[in-house]
């Protein structure tokens, strides 16, 4: 993958384009794409996150060698798997049914989200990160690296060339991360885990992982 490879954000809610602001200032070409018409983001994209560009969801992933999921849970299943064969996908969603209500599909005690995720994205490499940290956190806890303090994410899945593409990626952005070696690792990510929503160092997140 190239040094600054073109990524993508689906999803203009709460969390996209704060994830486009940090993706964008840390160098990287950022598409954002909504359920529609571009143009409908264009003006919230100029003020939230400059430099991103607003596209039609079907181009935005064309062109993108990584694409992150900042949609709704309950809009995943609109998403055409054969569009991300073969792509590095970023689940950063939750199932939270006291918020979300029941979502059948995602309502299974033995996998984790991103497990299903995976599995209806057969041809996908999917990584999950950034699902444990606030949208209102993600632009103000940024450190550059080696800073006393620096938050770490966790950074999971089953393919661990996407899982350091991903992390090196979060590093620029500004945050230590900890690798975890499977998308059911990744579980400990999730709400009612450990480091869901915890500022931890890199230390204290792996002792938090690990017990």
């Amino acid at each position: 993958m190239n040094a600054s490879p073109h990524l993508a954000v689906l999803g203009a809610g709460h969390t996209g384009p704060v994830l486009a602001k940090v993706l964008t200032e840390a160098g990287y070409p950022v598409s954002v794409a909504a359920s529609g018409d571009p143009e409908r983001i264009a003006l919230i994209l100029s003020f939230l996150a400059p430099g991103a560009k607003p596209r039609w969801a079907a181009d935005a992933v064309a062109e993108a060698e990584a694409v992150f999921l900042a949609l709704p849970l309950h809009r995943f299943a609109e998403l055409d798997p054969a569009g991300l064969t073969g792509k590095i996908v970023v689940d950063t969603m939750n199932y939270w049914p006291p918020t979300d209500g029941v979502q059948v599909a995602f309502d299974d005690p033995v996998r984790g989200s991103s497990e299903i995720v995976q599995a209806a994205l057969p041809g996908a490499r999917v990584v999950k990160t950034l699902n444990h940290i606030g949208y209102h956190e993600l632009d103000d806890s940024r450190r550059p690296s080696g800073s006393p303090g620096r938050r770490a994410l966790g950074v999971a899945g089953d393919d661990a060339g996407a899982v350091a593409t991903i992390a090196a990626i979060l590093d620029r952005v500004g945050y230590d991360t900890l690798t975890l070696p499977s998308l059911a690792a990744g579980r400990a990510l999730q709400p009612g885990g450990a480091v869901f929503g915890a500022d931890l160092t890199l230390d204290r997140f792996s002792q938090e992982v690990s017990s």
